[in-house]
């Protein structure tokens, strides 16, 4: 498998001819939010033109807080938290290849999932299952895969 995806990240850099860095190198970038510098993770992991985002929550980060409005209004502010990050490292949502989905309650699956098509009309890969708590007591957690 990491063979096919080096083979992959190598024909994208060669047929676009944009690629910045080598294959082989990895950038774990730190975090563009201040109060997560000292997380024992980074938000970003760069690798053979692909970006490898740590899962986000529906927060606020500006103030900390869940958004407030059930599993809608989370899911929403998680997409715009991804789509903030992909920004910052000079992607976005219409280069996302693969999305993991955590909900807190698989019932809240239709309502999610309304949200989320309108963010992904590409339809990226997906994977989405339940689990029975996230981090911070968030309603859902979301991580994607992205190409440069």
């Amino acid at each position: 498998m990491k063979n096919l995806l080096f083979i992959i990240a190598l024909v994208f850099c060669f047929g676009n001819m944009s690629c910045e860095k080598s294959a082989s190198e990895i950038v774990f970038h730190k975090s563009h939010e201040p109060k997560k510098a000292q997380a024992p993770f980074s938000d970003v992991v760069e690798a053979n033109g692909f970006l490898f985002l740590a899962g986000q929550v529906g927060m606020n980060h500006s103030t900390r807080t869940l958004a407030e409005g059930g599993i809608e209004a989370e899911t929403k502010q998680c997409l715009e938290n991804i789509k903030a990050v992909l920004e910052q490292h000079d992607s976005s949502l219409d280069h996302v290849v693969k999305c993991t989905v955590i909900l807190k309650d698989i019932n809240d699956f239709a309502a999610f999932n309304t949200i989320y098509k309108s963010y992904f009309p590409k339809k990226p890969a997906r994977t989405t299952f339940a689990a029975s708590g996230l981090a911070v007591g968030a309603s859902i957690e979301i991580d994607v895969v992205a190409i440069k």
